[in-house]
């Protein structure tokens, strides 16, 4: 009977898709490995897992989460509603450990892989509890917490960053990158015209991607839909796509509609709740405007992407912060805090007007951070995992 590999995560894109890179890499290697996905019960993102040609069998599980706050949020956790959440989250881990622990009875894989996420603590409990050896990995230079709390029985951490970076053993640490879907690719000219044509965009034109994340980003739609108001009106050759986030489309679209009210420059910005091809729009783009997710990161890098990265500020543990930073230090990004948005509004639109007017630059931005790739990552974690088996 041909091995079995639970892989699990989940709560955002940026979880799932890297475990849909991983399932590609290792079934590239052995098209008869059966591959698990676990994920959160009530997951929005379910769908996408359970669509993907790699995955053989899907299942879920009862998880919760901690809800913390970066920069000076943690009075929030005294809030009475989040305080109720959080103990509720508390009774759904203890049920999720119990699912875990019968599905792994059941199922019986070699091997558990952890992306991280919050559905990751029951699952992995759940394999320690029957004897059955796991794997994580952090995209983030801080790890999760969820990693962290199940970080002691791990038979090795896989890590976007040098190994040294993190609070694991150094002998169970392993630098791999972060897994992105392999229609992310270095960009030619050619490769950007024939995106292009296949998103309706003209090849001449100046384009403007904007994506918050799989969640989407009120804040980043907020701040960026205002510049894009006034810069829609001074390049009359600019295009526009924004992905808003699931549920956040329609009133992306009534913010837009009021302030851009001349139909023919309206048509100019075209709105997306959730995009599975990130890659071609993110491609066929001049300039990118994302959060500091590292997934999102990793996949604009291989890309050689020139972008703008708004942080957020107060995710817990300040990872994009981190993220962010990061690439400051390799001048690989603009990157525009909350606090720098806040004290200046314009500031925004003033570097998207300098870098569509100095495509220079923004080829230069693009190769400081194809220089931080790491297209090989899938391939890296995959030959961890089947190592194990």
């Amino acid at each position: 009977m041909s091995p079995k590999v639970v892989l699990t995560g989940g709560g955002s894109g940026g979880h799932i898709m890297p475990i849909l890179s991983v399932a590609a890499a290792l079934k590239r290697r052995d098209p008869k490995l059966q591959l698990i996905y676990v994920g959160k019960k009530g997951d929005s993102f379910a769908d996408i897992p359970a669509h993907d040609s790699h995955i053989d069998k899907v299942f879920a599980v009862r998880a919760g989460k901690l809800r913390r706050f970066h920069n000076g949020r943690m009075k929030q956790l005294l809030d009475i509603a989040t305080m109720a959440q959080n103990i509720r989250d508390g009774f759904y881990v203890i049920i999720g450990v119990y699912q875990s622990w019968r599905l792994m009875t059941r199922i019986k894989p070699a091997l558990v892989f952890s992306r991280g996420g919050f559905v990751s603590v029951p699952v992995a409990i759940g394999a320690k509890l029957q004897h059955i050896p796991y794997i994580t990995h952090d995209s983030d230079l801080i790890p999760s917490l969820a990693n962290r709390l199940i970080a002691p029985w791990a038979r090795y951490h896989a890590v976007a960053f040098d190994a040294g970076d993190y609070p694991y053993p150094p002998d169970k640490t392993v630098t791999t990158g972060i897994p992105v879907n392999t229609n992310f690719k270095p960009v030619t000219e050619n490769l950007r015209k024939k995106y292009r044509q296949q998103i309706g965009i003209p090849p001449q034109a100046k384009m403007l991607f904007i994506i918050g994340g799989s969640l989407g980003s009120q804040d980043v739609n907020a701040v960026v839909a205002d510049s894009v108001a006034q810069l829609i009106n001074e390049f009359h050759d600019l295009y526009v796509v924004h992905v808003a986030g699931r549920g956040n489309e329609m009133a992306l679209g009534a913010t837009y509609d009021t302030s851009v009210t001349d139909r023919h420059l309206r048509q100019r910005i075209m709105i997306h709740d959730y995009i599975n091809d990130v890659y071609l729009y993110s491609g066929a783009a001049d300039l990118v405007i994302c959060r500091a997710g590292a997934t999102n990161l990793a996949e604009f890098s291989i890309q050689g992407k020139a972008c703008i990265v708004l942080p957020s500020s107060f995710l817990a543990a300040g990872h994009q912060l981190k993220n962010a930073e990061y690439l400051k230090g390799k001048g690989a990004a603009i990157i525009l805090t909350a606090e720098e948005l806040t004290k200046d509004s314009k500031r925004l639109m003033r570097h998207i007007e300098h870098l569509l007017q100095h495509p220079e630059e923004c080829n230069k931005l693009g190769r400081n951070f194809a220089c931080l790739a790491q297209p090989d990552a899938a391939d890296q974690i995959a030959q961890l995992i089947l190592g194990q088996l």
